[in-house]
């Protein structure tokens, strides 16, 4: 008779960002003896309360991509989810604007991909329909996205946190996951570090989905000898506020530029105006906010000012910062969302998630959904 141990836990979530919370909400409300593992001393502490916390629609990614999936179907999802659980959201709508004829080109290439998508409700305007939505925005042409939206990320992984409980799952913070190896009998043996204290436990099923921290974990999970995990980059971007109020209703991005979406301009559920995020590749993790000579601020408003010309001069405050975990490093073209089951590294039972990054926060439910789906695949 084969000999069957029983593991100390059935189910370990590693990061307590959005994307770990939802796993391991989908986990705990499957019926399985669930435990999230975060190494801060709050939830989210990096990625996740760091965005620009948009609902995007799918309009930017390759068609069939997992980035283009995820994000379509995230949207509907997290969209019902937050009014079922009252989590503040606003259907915001957002326009994309060319500032000048050359930019038109990339409009058309995004309306093709929205396209491909499914994305069927992008609307094209010209520069009296720009002034319509939005009548201090300046642009030669435009799309408007009106599923686009915004929600309040910290409510949501409130909420998300509450369902994991609520379904007898246990979140342990200040935890950190320092090695994942498999036993002879094929269950995980995780090395867990907390409080100076190292300790061992062994678990059934294994979800990684530490963003940030998975250039650490990554390479020390368990993995076949022809698979190479993928390597993290780190790309920081930093956020300014508006000092005063403004009567935007609608977000505001320019063009893609390399390695993001451009400075635009979005809004928080109160109807606070920021700019952001710039792109600036790091070696480290940093979340300081760098602009001691007032360069940034500068080029801030030099961006901004493209499309909206009446933009007051030291009208920006510094805000925040934000370090996405990116597969591809500076200089090359984006790369999918890498999320590896046993059909890419070998393992039964392990998940791991590599470079979620934008849309990841409209994608949160719909990548657990899909995560936990290919667990198990052979």
């Amino acid at each position: 008779m084969k000999f069957d141990p029983t593991p100390d836990i059935e189910t370990v979530v590693i990061g307590g960002g959005v994307i770990g919370l939802a796993i391991a909400a989908a986990c705990a409300d499957a019926g399985h003896e669930t435990y999230l593992f975060e190494r801060n001393n709050a939830l989210g502490r990096e990625v996740s309360s760091r965005s620009s916390e948009v609902i995007h629609a799918g309009l930017y990614y390759p068609a069939l991509s997992l980035k283009a999936r995820m994000c379509v179907t995230g949207k509907q999802l997290l969209y019902a989810y937050a009014r079922e659980r009252s989590v503040p959201v606003r259907n915001t709508g957002k326009l994309i604007v060319a500032t000048s004829s050359v930019e038109t080109e990339a409009l058309d290439d995004i309306a093709a991909k929205a396209k491909a998508n499914g994305v069927e409700d992008l609307e094209a305007l010209d520069a009296s329909g720009i002034h319509a939505l939005e009548p201090e925005i300046a642009g030669v042409k435009g799309l408007f996205s009106p599923s686009t939206g915004i929600i309040d990320s910290h409510a949501l992984m409130q909420a998300l946190e509450a369902d994991v409980l609520n379904h007898g799952g246990t979140i342990v913070l200040e935890t950190e996951v320092r090695n994942v190896a498999l036993s002879e009998h094929g269950l995980f043996e995780i090395e867990i570090s907390s409080g100076g204290e190292t300790a061992r436990i062994t678990a059934r099923n294994v979800f990684a989905a530490a963003g940030l921290g998975m250039q650490q974990i990554g390479p020390r999970l368990p993995h076949a000898a022809t698979y190479t995990p993928p390597p993290i980059y780190f790309a920081k971007g930093h956020y300014f506020g508006l000092r005063h109020k403004a009567k935007f209703q609608h977000l505001v991005y320019p063009v893609p530029v390399e390695g993001g979406l451009g400075t635009h301009l979005t809004l928080d559920i109160e109807g606070n105006v920021r700019f952001g995020p710039d792109v600036q590749w790091i070696d480290r993790i940093d979340h300081a906010f760098a602009d001691g000579d007032g360069r940034r601020q500068a080029e801030f408003e030099r961006s901004i000012r493209r499309y909206w010309p009446s933009l007051a001069d030291n009208a920006l405050t510094p805000d925040y910062t934000g370090i996405r975990p990116k597969v591809s490093p500076e200089g090359e073209p984006a790369r999918d969302f890498e999320i590896h089951g046993p059909r890419d590294h070998g393992i039964p039972n392990l998940v791991a998630l590599y470079g979620i990054e934008s849309p990841g926060l409209t994608s949160c439910l719909a990548i657990a959904r899909y995560a936990t789906e290919v667990v198990n695949a052979g």
